[in-house]
């Protein structure tokens, strides 16, 4: 793997998967329980992530995407017990909304990929989940239960993962360090900022971002539903209203 992936431990049975030798810096979450262990995205699939999942736990291992974009379903080959959202079910059935060759010039931006590694080769991966995660469902992994948020805005079927008992927020790419996107035609902005009021709500103690930056605290929750919200009173709330920065964040929408 050419040290591709960087692991970081959060407790003794959650721990963080990082791919920072890639300008996106997707983080991916193990989350280990007396049963089963959960995979919160699986990143870009420019290196097998399974080689270090297996490293960390002994658990069957189920996926869940935050959401369907190519850089957080990378690794989802290795894991035919994965789940993902209704609403993102085309994109995994070929209607993903960018062409490949789109995609694989993005694999190699700002990229320093093992030498075996061949974009010619690299596909955005296509099948059938074995669940399709609702709004509250709850993902049992004995002794430890996950909650799943619908918190659509950056992709019709995003989600975070909320684990209540250790105020744990995994939040994709709805909250991170870096600039925040509402701006494609998937995207919508007043969903964006209704999802950010919902988790802002949450008895939140950590928050554990899709990229960038794990120096992260749970207030930059607020700052960010309020920079949304006077986006909305200014009326710039929409699709080509601009890019702002807010310092640590900005939002393009």
């Amino acid at each position: 793997m050419d040290n591709w992936f960087t692991i970081d431990t959060i407790d003794q049975n959650t721990y963080i998967i990082s791919e920072y030798r890639h300008f996106e810096e997707t983080h991916c979450y193990l989350l280990q329980g007396q049963e089963k262990s959960l995979l919160i995205d699986t990143g870009l699939g420019i290196c097998d992530i399974s080689a270090p999942v297996k490293a960390l736990t002994d658990r069957p291992v189920a996926a869940a995407a935050t959401h369907v974009h190519w850089d957080h379903i990378g690794g989802h080959q290795y894991y035919p017990e994965f789940y993902a959202h209704r609403a993102e079910l085309p994109w995994l059935q070929g209607s993903f909304p960018r062409t490949p060759e789109q995609v694989r010039e993005m694999v190699l931006r700002n990229c320093d990929p093992p030498p075996d590694f061949h974009v010619e080769n690299y596909r955005v991966f296509q099948g059938a989940p074995a669940r399709l995660l609702e709004d509250g469902d709850i993902i049992d992994l004995g002794g430890r239960q996950i909650e799943v948020l619908h918190t659509p805005g950056h992709s019709p079927g995003h989600m975070c993962f909320f684990e209540r008992a250790r105020g744990y927020l995994f939040t994709g790419d709805l909250i991170y360090q870096g600039t925040l996107f509402s701006s494609y035609p998937s995207t919508d902005p007043a969903a964006y900022l209704a999802s950010v009021e919902r988790v802002v709500a949450l008895p939140v103690n950590r928050v554990f971002p899709g990229h960038h930056s794990l120096d992260i605290q749970s207030e930059i929750l607020v700052r960010i539903r309020d920079a949304f919200r006077s986006l909305a009173a200014r009326g710039l709330l929409h699709h080509g209203g601009g890019q702002f920065d807010y310092g640590d964040f900005d939002i393009w929408i």
